[in-house]
């Protein structure tokens, strides 16, 4: 297994993490058997965003002699009412339903509480307003909930919490068809077929800009819907051309600021197919050919960080050095954390012989060469 720093909480987690999707499978037995194969895999991370008390009662069962070796993200809420979920905004609703659920999984804290599902900047402003934004500080202070987070599929709402600096972590769906799409309140409009039948070009702004502000920020960022709810695995009426899982994978993890995807996996055997992911080899993980023949979608002139345009003869990692320098140009200048970064590549764009070996191996038509120069430039060497 793979692990990264998610964000600045100082949690180290797995690039694979779990979603709660299986752990209602076969009567919730499917839930033990997903931690066990978990644990075996060296996977330490998993979201409960669901509010069945009988799959939270499952999950601490689960945990019961091994909540160390877990970092929990659950919800804050995200309820259960006359027998069903229910996303409240009812400040007396969320504080019962997060002692139900810290009851019923049978601990002390969650490493992550996240404020449930919010894509409208008037439910933002709610959250901020009613107390809901003030409790989960509250929690925190008190050890209850170590690190603030909130999921969102709007990058607008979740640029405006992260600038607010209300969050730490933001989990946020992240897959090459919805980063394609516009933002919008409406959830629906991500996955609409109609939404991809016109031409489409490049990865939408917004979304470009809420992943490198986040790891300006040092803002985690654990991933829902890398597959579209598996959309881009079969069919794929979305894009027109399957994927893979690994190159599903690969594509989430390589934007900024991401680190750890919460695979949907309703069985055990589907988990251990994700997190198969960290032995695959660079050639299963490469999403460019799949990304490149999309039909109707082009992403002319957008580097994807595929890094096709390796081997450079100065061996520049053009791909960080160009993650690098949008995330300088999206501040307006160079935060201190990307320029030591920058500095601690082993070879720098300023080495650059302008040979243009990279521009004719890129599938998307980048121009590398004015890159490495603006690059050089910008971080001075």
């Amino acid at each position: 297994m793979e692990y990264r720093e998610l964000g600045n909480t100082g949690l180290r987690v797995s690039v694979i993490g779990m979603g709660c999707e299986g752990f209602a499978e076969d009567g919730y037995r499917e839930c033990a058997r997903m931690f066990d194969t978990a644990e075996r895999l060296g996977i330490n991370y998993f979201d409960l965003y669901a509010s069945d008390p009988e799959m939270r009662r499952a999950v601490g069962r689960a945990l019961k002699g091994r909540r160390d070796r877990f970092l929990i993200q659950s919800h804050l809420c995200s309820v259960w009412k006359n027998g069903q979920y229910l996303r409240t905004r009812d400040l007396a609703e969320v504080k019962a339903g997060f002692e139900e659920m810290m009851s019923l999984l049978q601990t002390d804290y969650l490493d992550v509480g996240m404020i449930h599902y919010c894509d409208a900047l008037s439910d933002w402003e709610t959250i901020c307003e009613n107390g809901i934004l003030d409790y989960a500080r509250q929690l925190k202070a008190e050890g209850r909930i170590r690190h603030i987070g909130m999921s969102s599929h709007n990058p607008l709402v979740a640029l405006r919490a992260i600038e607010e600096g209300a969050m730490e972590v933001l989990m946020f769906s992240v897959n090459p068809c919805y980063d394609l799409q516009p933002a919008d309140e409406d959830v629906e409009e991500i996955w609409a077929d109609r939404n991809y039948q016109a031409h489409l070009t490049n990865m939408d702004p917004d979304r470009q800009r809420l992943y490198e502000t986040c790891q300006r920020k040092g803002v985690g960022i654990t991933v829902m819907k890398a597959f579209a709810g598996g959309e881009l695995l079969g069919s794929n009426q979305i894009a027109g051309v399957s994927l893979t899982v690994n190159q599903c994978l690969s594509y989430a993890l390589s934007r900024p600021g991401v680190s750890v995807v919460l695979a949907g996996a309703h069985s055990a055997a589907e988990l251990e197919k994700s997190a198969a992911y960290c032995e695959a080899s660079p050639a299963e993980r490469d999403y460019a050919p799949g990304l490149a023949s999309f039909p109707r979608v082009s992403w002319v002139g957008h580097c994807m960080y595929c890094s096709h345009c390796e081997p450079c003869p100065k061996q520049i990692d053009i791909a960080s050095v160009t993650k690098f320098l949008h995330l300088a140009k999206a501040q307006g200048g160079i935060p201190e954390t990307v320029r030591e970064h920058y500095k601690t590549l082993p070879h720098h764009a300023g080495e650059c012989i302008a040979c243009g070996a990279c521009e004719t191996r890129c599938p998307f038509g980048v121009a590398i060469r004015a890159n490495m120069k603006e690059a050089a430039a910008v971080f001075g060497f």
